[in-house]
Formats: structure tokens, sequence, C-alpha cells
């Protein structure tokens, strides 16, 4: 095992993969906590699709991806939530609109431009090869900022998760935190897209917190839990693909599979 180890260290796009991964699963499992408790499981699925749309329309263009993807994705994310709100269209319905236009349009524009090349396949299914500096620290950054809004906004988010009424009542501005809490998603969608892919990148938010919800009941134990199965999955699943050469997405979303099994045994068991 120390062997494995030592030799996946020797390769820089490994410790690339390593950094950036450990800090995008913990702030998708910090995000996952709240976006699950609200019933917005669905939307890094949605905004990994319009994405995936995106990128595909910025590599047509010959455009930087990230500076492309990003604010689009953020803007997505924005609509879906004003949707969500405004009453107008159910929050799992505009999901599945934004879903499946934006990856329609994807697959239209690689098909009339270039067909499916290398960098936007690993953007639909995922490669660690694809993380590269840049990523690395937009990484940096969107960790520090979502443990910083966590650590001293820990009571208010809190109470938007769980009540936003009586949040609001009290004086939170619960749609400050409810944007920013979409925006940090669209970020770490993105960005997380590299890694995960397109197709896999919403069980890096979903699966930490949906465990963790099995074995815990509080909300302070259960967001704990979730950030540090979130970083044993990936350790686990990155290792995996590295010593059985399987992808790093799949192997990862495995680790997250058998977990959850496992804690919803141990959850029967104990009711029992």
């Amino acid at each position: 095992m120390i062997q494995y180890l030592t030799e996946m260290l020797s390769y820089p796009f490994m410790v690339r993969a390593l950094v950036g991964g450990v800090l995008l699963s913990l702030c998708a499992a910090l995000l996952g906590v709240s976006l699950v408790l609200k019933r917005y499981s669905m939307i890094g699925d949605g905004l990994s699709h319009v994405g995936f749309g995106a990128l595909a329309v910025a590599s047509a263009l010959h455009l930087a991806p990230l500076a492309v993807a990003i604010p689009v994705v953020i803007a997505a994310a924005f609509w879906l939530l004003k949707l969500s709100q405004s009453g107008k269209m159910r929050g799992d319905a505009a999901t599945a609109v934004f879903s499946t236009g934006a990856l329609a349009i994807g697959v239209m524009v690689v098909s009339m431009s270039t067909g499916m090349n290398a960098d936007l396949n690993s953007y639909l299914f995922g490669s660690i090869l694809a993380m590269g500096k840049e990523d690395i620290q937009l990484s940096v950054i969107v960790s520090v900022l979502i443990l910083i809004i966590y650590i001293f906004c820990y009571d208010k988010i809190f109470a938007v998760t769980f009540d936003e009424d009586f949040a609001k009542a009290t004086g939170t501005r619960t749609d400050l935190f409810n944007t920013l809490l979409a925006v940090l998603t669209a970020i770490v969608v993105v960005l997380g897209m590299r890694m995960m892919g397109a197709l896999l990148i919403s069980s890096l938010i979903v699966f930490p917190a949906l465990t963790s919800m099995r074995l815990f009941k509080s909300y302070k134990h259960v967001l704990i839990s979730s950030v540090v199965l979130a970083v044993l999955s990936f350790m686990a699943g990155i290792s995996i693909s590295f010593v059985y050469a399987t992808p790093t997405g799949a192997s990862i979303v495995v680790v997250d599979v058998i977990l959850f099994t496992a804690a919803s045994v141990l959850a029967w068991i104990r009711g029992r």
C-alpha cells in the first residue's frame, strides 16, 4: 500500500488531482448537506449538464473553457433558484428543463463542429489528467471561501436550511444565503467536472450527505461526517483508479455506493 502511495505521489498530475479532489470533495460535502435538506439534490446534475453545454460552445468558438462555463453555470443556478422561489415552476421540473436542454445543445454543438474531442470527452466522463494549476488555484480559493462562510455563518445557514420562513422573520437575509449557496455550488460543479465528469459530478454532492444522514441525526454531526466520508471516498476511489486503471469518477462513485449501502444496513440494524 505504501509503495502504491509513494508511486502515486511521484507523478505531478496525481498530486494535482489529489489536492484538487480533496478540496472539491470537502466543498461539495458541505454544500451537499444543505442542498439535500432543501430538496435541491439534483441541482448538481442539472448544472453539470449546463456546464457541458457551455464548454462545448467554448470549445467550438476556441474560447477559454472556465471563463465561459463558470459565468454561464452561475447564471443558470441563479435562474433555477428564482424559478423555484417564484413558484412558477417546481425545482425538479426547472432542473430537468435546464439539464436536458443544455445537454442537447452541447451534443449538437459538438457534432456540428469538430466532433467529440479528448478535452470535451474528459468533461463528460471525467479525467484526472484534466486537473491543471488553474483548477487547483480556483479550488483553494473556493474552499477557503466556503469554510469561512460555514464557520462564521453556521447558525444562519442552519436556520435557512431547516426553516426559511423563521430565518427571514429573525432578520436573516435568506435570499442572500440562497444565492450564495447556488453560486458556490455552480463553481464547485464546474471545477468538479474536470475530475468526475458531467455525468457523475452530482454524486459528489449527494452521496456523502445521504450516507451521513443514515448514521447521524444532528445537523452538525451530519456536516462533519459528510466531509470525512467525502474525502475518504475520494482517496479510496482515486487509489483504486490508479492501481487498477479504472475511470476516476466511476471509482469514486462505486466507493460512495458501497459506503451508502453499508450505512443503510447499519441504520436498519439499529432500527430493529
